[in-house]
């Protein structure tokens, strides 16, 4: 198996949520970004968080024992703070990084399982629901310079684009790749049909 660290990207300001997001508390008591790490830790040997300087980990519910990677220009939009988390961890040994958000706590084990085990340092491979392309995203470490030189707010869409031969679509049945939190109503269930 590749070695593929998890990065998830949780130093954005979620303005449109209309206060911090990652501090919002899920039904169970913990904030959707201990969720979001928590289910990554289930997977992953090895999770990194992205956060602003400013960031206090007890107030977003976060254990003792993780690893923090510091943006301090992450208030320029996402592409910083990728960037920095892979400059971060380019040192290592890894073979391709699983790009994660901090806002997506529903992902299936399983979805998680099926995209590492397509992990290769040539691919990109990211899930797809019902025709959708969802996350995370698992970099193979071929693109890794490009992905730290990304700025903006645009996050690796430009990567993605420039190396759609090295796309591996992995089909899931887990709508969790697709749901993300942008507002308070999509920290409540979806009624089922």
């Amino acid at each position: 198996m590749p070695t593929v660290p998890a990065l998830i990207l949780a130093a954005g300001f979620g303005s449109r949520f209309g206060s911090d997001k990652r501090r919002a508390t899920l039904a169970d008591g913990r904030t959707l970004l201990a969720a979001s790490l928590e289910g990554a830790r289930r997977v992953f040997g090895e999770v990194h968080l992205v956060l602003r300087p400013e960031d206090d980990p007890v107030a977003l519910g976060l254990p003792d024992d993780c690893s923090i990677i510091l943006c301090a220009d992450a208030g320029q939009g996402m592409g910083h703070s990728l960037a920095a988390g892979v400059r971060a961890l380019s040192t290592g040994r890894a073979d391709a990084i699983a790009v994660l958000l901090g806002d997506m706590p529903w992902i299936a084990e399983s979805s998680l399982h099926a995209l590492l085990a397509r992990a290769d340092a040539a691919r990109i491979v990211f899930p797809v629901h019902q025709g959708e392309r969802g996350h995370p995203v698992l970099f193979g470490r071929q693109f890794w310079a490009e992905l730290q030189q990304l700025t903006g707010d645009e996050g690796a869409r430009r990567v993605l684009r420039a190396h759609a031969s090295a796309w591996v679509a992995v089909g899931v049945d887990d709508p969790g790749v697709l749901r993300d939190v942008d507002s308070p109503e999509a920290l409540t269930p979806s009624p089922s049909p």
